[in-house]
Order: structure tokens, then C-alpha cells, then sequence
């Protein structure tokens, strides 16, 4: 059997941790495509502002065609093709310039500025996509630096020593502020993406938490582990447990005259006490059926007192309903069957999944409830036998049970204390000789 677990998603963000790389990705190319157009207005101005007049074709067709693209994409949002341009604008125009201008000294390693193409592609592409745009500026830095070696002429153009030694440390300055600038910004919107990671992560380990206390409310613990680890169809067999129904008496008359909302509120009440009985005594809840409810001890088998433990749970259980504050107005009261022996034990269906029990075990507590009347607990021999020296019971009686034909019942009335117990004289064979008078008040037979 597989089970669907389905969480619900947090509302914490909208976008996606790869939608936000994504954007993050563009917004870091647009950033730097804006820097350079802004870069060769101001590398022009200057060089006309100290009287050199070089031609602009090259910086004017850069700008022509990187906001060309910037157009094309902010219109289609292809940003392969954005991207694409805008590397080769970066990868290109700087070598193009610089061989206008001359040598790579007297146009003061203008090409540096195409480092950002292989730089640019590792932010916003990734390691691998970033290779082919590294070597090939590796490959036009070779290129380049062929032609200074035999076709430079050294200072042909005029520029002055102090204006290349200018310029130099200007393209330095400018490209690694940029280089330091993006990669900054790319790092610090990282860290807001990963805190960001963080608190869903949060979110769903809070989610995963209440849906895990969900199903711990459902099925016993170690079955909901055995679901969590994806186990297939789960069927146990027991060979002893303690099985108990408890129903309420006249409680469909009652619903008569209640709400639908009164009528769910004191169940409600009722069975959530029943459930802190139940965790307090150590034995499972199994099923709560209309205004019937039912529990077994023995799944665990750290514990070997169960039997006693569910004894002391009808016990409480009848109490809690005819002595709780906000139940005593109702003149409530419960019926309890008990039967102890082997039963199989499993989850089943996909949907609103239940862990059950079925057997013999199961009928004969079941019956044991249908044939109890109001205030009492009837168990069978097994379950007698097993606590009677802690328990008082009333004589044995003889029902007819439906598949199973005449079985004897005892009545299960209270709890022996310890100076109770010490007043009964039991025999080797282990069956009481004697009971002197207890403290015990009396239960009318049936």
C-alpha cells in the first residue's frame, strides 16, 4: 500500500528559489550593460576633453546594437538572446577599439574590459557556460597582443606617456570596480535568496511537524514510522492484547434535543478526555465509532501491565463521564466490554486511511459492551483471570454471545487497595477462599 503524503505549501514568497536566481541573473546583466553604455559615453568625453579626437563608429555601434537588444528583450523576455549580445558586445568591442586606437599601450589596455564577458557568464550563466567566453578572450588577448608585437608602433598616434599611464590606471579602476561591483551584488542577493531558503525551510519543517503530529494522532507511533519510511501493506499479528469498547448509554435520545453544534462540542469533550486517559495510562486509542469508543493495551511491548491499565481506563472513563463539571448535567453514563486474547492488526485503504483490529478478541469485547448495562464493565475469563487479584469483581455470569454460544463474564467494579487486597485470603490454587467485607460500593445485578 502506498501512501500520498500531501503538505501544504507556505505563503511565505510567491517566486520560487529558481525564479529568483533567474531574475537576479537578469538583473545583474541589465546592471552591467547600463554600466558600459554609461562607460563609453564618459571614455569619449574625456579623450575629446584632453584633445583626442578618435573616431566613434565603434562606440556608437556598441551602443546602437546593446540597446537594440536591451529592447528586444524587455519587449519578447528572450533573455538567451539578451544575454548572448550582450557578452559579445562585452568580449569584442574592447579588442575592436583598442586595435583603432593602436597598441594595447597607447590605447591603455583598453581590451581589460573584456574580461567582463567571461566574468559576466559565470555570474549569470553558470561555470560551464562561462569556459567558452573565457577562452575565447584568452584567444583575443593572444590575438592582441600578436599584433602589438609586429605591427605596433609604439607612440605613432601622439598620445603622451602621462595620458597612457592615465588611462591605464582609469581602465584598471573602472573595470575592477565594475567586476567588484557586480560580483557584490550578486553576492549579497544571494545571501537575501538563501535567507529566504531558510525560512521556507522553516516553514516546512514547522508544516512537516504539525502533519507528523497529525498522523501521530491517527496511528500509533511506531506504525506511523513504518509509514513515513514508505513501507508497503503493514499487518501485524498479536498473540495478547487487551481489547475495550465503551459506549454511551441513551446518548442518541440526548442528541435529540442538542444542536448539531452541542452534539459534536460534548462529544467533543468526551472523547478528548477519554484520549488524555488513554496517553495516560499508555495504551492506544484505536477508533472512535458514532458515540462508541475504543482501545487496546499490549501494542507496546515495553509495557506488560496493559491488561491492568485498561481496567484502570474503564474505570476513569466511567468516572470522568459521570463527574465531569460540564457532562453531570447531561446524566451521561458508559457501558464497557473487555476481552483479552490474539488479534491481527493493520492500516488499510489509501484514502482517510484507519489502523484497525480484527479477531475474535475484538468480537467478544464488542459483544461484552452490547450486553452491559448502564455503569457497568463486563469482562471475559482471560481478563479475570489475569487481574482479579487487584480487582473486585461480582460473581460470574453466563451470556449468550453471538458465534460463540453461552461464556462466562465477571463484572469488573473497582480497584482493590492495598489493604483490601491484603484482607483476602487466596488459596494455592489461586482462587479466592474468602472475600471479607470491602469498601466497595454495590452494583446492581443485571
Amino acid at each position: 500500500m502506498k501512501i500520498i503524503k500531501m503538505q501544504k505549501v507556505p505563503k511565505a514568497r510567491e517566486a520560487t528559489p529558481n525564479s529568483q536566481e533567474d531574475k537576479l541573473h537578469k538583473d545583474l546583466l541589465i546592471f552591467a550593460c547600463a554600466f558600459m553604455n554609461l562607460a563609453v559615453v564618459l571614455w569619449l568625453a574625456i579623450y575629446w576633453i584632453m584633445g583626442l579626437h578618435y573616431s566613434t563608429t565603434v562606440p556608437l555601434f556598441y551602443q546602437v546594437i546593446s540597446v537594440a537588444s536591451l529592447v528586444h528583450y524587455l519587449k519578447t523576455r528572450n533573455f538567451g538572446i539578451f544575454r548572448f549580445v550582450q557578452l559579445s558586445l562585452f568580449l569584442f568591442v574592447p579588442f575592436i577599439m583598442q586595435w583603432s586606437i593602436g597598441s594595447s599601450v597607447t590605447a591603455s589596455g583598453v581590451m581589460l574590459w573584456a574580461l567582463l564577458a567571461p566574468i559576466g557568464a559565470l555570474v549569470v550563466s553558470g561555470w560551464r557556460d562561462s569556459i567558452p567566453w573565457f577562452i575565447a578572450y584568452m584567444i583575443m588577448t593572444v590575438v592582441s597582443g600578436g599584433f602589438d608585437y609586429y605591427l605596433g608602433s609604439g607612440n605613432e598616434n601622439g598620445v603622451a606617456m602621462k595620458t597612457i599611464g592615465f588611462f591605464f590606471a582609469l581602465n584598471f579602476a573602472a573595470m575592477s570596480s565594475i567586476i567588484y561591483f557586480l560580483v557584490r551584488y550578486f553576492v549579497v542577493e544571494m545571501d537575501k535568496i538563501n535567507d529566504q531558503l531558510d525560512q521556507q525551510h522553516q516553514l516546512l519543517a514547522e508544516e512537516q511537524k504539525k502533519s507528523e503530529r497529525v498522523l501521530l494522532n491517527v496511528l500509533p507511533s511506531n506504525i506511523a514510522q513504518r509509514l513515513k519510511n514508505h513501507q508497503g501493506l503493514i499487518a501485524d499479528g498479536h498473540a495478547d492484547v487487551t481489547v475495550m469498547f465503551a459506549d454511551l448509554v441513551n446518548f442518541t435520545q440526548l442528541t435529540e434535543s442538542l444542536s448539531p453544534e452541542q452534539m459534536v462540542g460534548l462529544l467533543n469533550t468526551i472523547f478528548s478526555g477519554f484520549d488524555q486517559l488513554c496517553e495516560k495510562h499508555g495504551v492506544e486509542k484505536i477508533k472512535t465509532i458514532g458515540d462508541a469508543y475504543m482501545a487496546v493495551g499490549g501494542l507496546n511491548r515495553d509495557n506488560s501491565n496493559y491488561t491492568s491499565d485498561i481496567a484502570d481506563l474503564a474505570l476513569e472513563m466511567r468516572d470522568f463521564v459521570t463527574e465531569h463539571p460540564d457532562l453531570a448535567r447531561f446524566k451521561l453514563d458508559i457501558h464497557s466490554g473487555i476481552a483479552t486474547g490474539p488479534v491481527v492488526a493493520g492500516v488499510i485503504g489509501t484514502k482517510r486511511f484507519i489502523y484497525d483490529l480484527w479477531g475474535d478478541t475484538v468480537n467478544v469485547a464488542s459483544r461484552l459492551t452490547d450486553e452491559a448495562i448502564e455503569g457497568i464493565i463486563q469482562v471475559d475469563k482471560v481478563t479475570y483471570n489475569r487481574i482479579r487479584h487487584h480487582y473486585a469483581f461480582e460473581p460470574p455470569a453466563t451470556i449468550t454471545v453471538k458465534g460463540k454460544g453461552e461464556m462466562v463474564m465477571y463484572r469488573l467494579t473497582a480497584r482493590l487497595s492495598g489493604d483490601a487486597m491484603s484482607r483476602l485470603n487466596i488459596s494455592a490454587s489461586g482462587r479466592y477462599r474468602a472475600v471479607l467485607p470491602l469498601d466497595i460500593p454495590e452494583q446492581p445485578s443485571p
